[in-house]
């Protein structure tokens, strides 16, 4: 009976791994069934299955991970006491075992396949939504960068600060978030409807370490958010982890789009946290293709205030890894991190990995962010 149930079960396993290999081939060869999947099945899974999850107050995602490595610490001793026990059933032993981690592994391919690895092969966002893609020259990027950076400098004026200068966010990261992403669907009609409530991460020290500032989970549909990092990150990443809920996976169009959503809600605290982000990105772009005279004149038009939260930002990111304190050097579990980071990225087919994040500012460009303003 028990061989009969085992068996029975090995059928069931080795049949979901072959669709989810199936489903992954289909939608690498097939842009329009990746396009299909994520305009209309998608979101089903989404107010499904993420919708009774976001009612938790807590990151599921979190919990379930936290179980997954406390699984596997006690597997080994566990296991060993069980062969000893049960020394005339050691191969059943083995066995149950073995589905167990069967199991554990179809439903990480399943939520990876469904709520992940399809979507990155669906058309980009600038393809969906008919934005030009084009060549843009330094003299637009610099034109960018002053728009930005008027808009950044006013706005740093507007939001609270404490005694020494630095950024306090006033704002909620919940129905804030949330109502200004619903907002876009006007424009763009796939990030019209419901969205999951933003979690704080417990062990967002940990995340620090990664210097890591937001995280989507999959396997349980939940945009999450590291709670101690800078406060001027926060409605950004927030925003960010919710597109993609919405099943837009590329890290560039999750930026642009976090950008939209801030720029455009009433709450300063979301506009200068959209603006500062963007600012950042092209700054960076900046330094690589101008010259020196022009990055001194682009740096020397930032406000005070923008510089302080800058260089405040930077000095958190220093602080956690000069620091000894976490399970793990902050240096070894940054490089562990990087490397995993890329690889996810690579595997689903993005080739310039974390890079990537800074092609917002292309998407930026072809879209003609600040010449509507003209």
């Amino acid at each position: 009976m028990v061989r009969k149930k085992l068996g029975k079960q090995l059928t069931v396993i080795l049949i979901i791994y072959a669709a989810c290999i199936f489903l992954n081939i289909l939608a690498r060869v097939s842009t329009s069934f990746a396009d299909w999947y994520g305009e209309h099945i998608f979101p089903f899974w989404v107010n499904a299955i993420g919708r009774p999850i976001a009612l938790l107050p807590f990151s599921l995602g979190e919990i379930m991970i936290i179980a997954a490595i406390v699984i596997i610490l006690l597997t080994v001793p566990a296991l060993t006491v069980l062969l000893i026990v049960l020394k005339g059933r050691r191969k059943l032993v083995l066995k149950v075992c073995g589905f167990i981690y069967a199991w554990i592994i179809a439903f990480i391919l399943v939520t990876e396949t469904l709520n992940c690895f399809i979507l990155y092969q669906r058309s980009t966002f600038g393809e969906i939504y008919n934005i030009p893609t084009t060549e843009h020259t330094n003299a637009e990027l610099l034109d960018l960068c002053s728009y930005l950076t008027v808009n950044t400098n006013e706005l740093s004026k507007q939001v609270k600060r404490d005694e020494k200068g630095k950024f306090i966010l006033t704002a909620d990261l919940d129905e804030t978030a949330r109502y200004a992403m619903a907002a876009l669907g006007d424009e763009f009609p796939q990030l019209a409807g419901y969205y999951v409530t933003p979690k704080p991460i417990i062990n967002s020290y940990f995340m620090s370490q990664q210097y890591m500032m937001g995280i989507y989970f999959p396997f349980s549909l939940e945009a999450n958010y590291n709670s101690q990092m800078y406060p001027s990150n926060l409605p950004e990443t927030v925003c960010h982890e919710l597109a993609h809920t919405k099943g837009f996976m590329l890290e560039d169009e999750a930026n642009f789009i976090a950008f939209l959503a801030c720029a455009r809600c009433s709450h300063p605290d979301y506009q200068y946290s959209g603006y500062l982000r963007a600012l950042k990105y092209v700054l960076s772009q900046v330094k690589d293709n101008c010259t020196d005279e022009e990055i001194s004149e682009v740096y020397g038009a930032l406000a005070y205030e923008v510089a302080v939260d800058i260089n405040g930002n930077s000095s958190y990111w220093r602080s956690v890894q000069e620091s000894d304190e976490g399970l793990l050097p902050s240096k070894t579990v940054a490089k562990i991190s990087d490397s995993a980071m890329e690889a996810s990225l690579k595997f689903n087919g993005v080739k310039d990995g974390k890079k990537s994040y800074g092609r917002m500012v292309d998407l930026l460009l072809d879209y003609g962010i600040g010449k509507q303003d003209k």
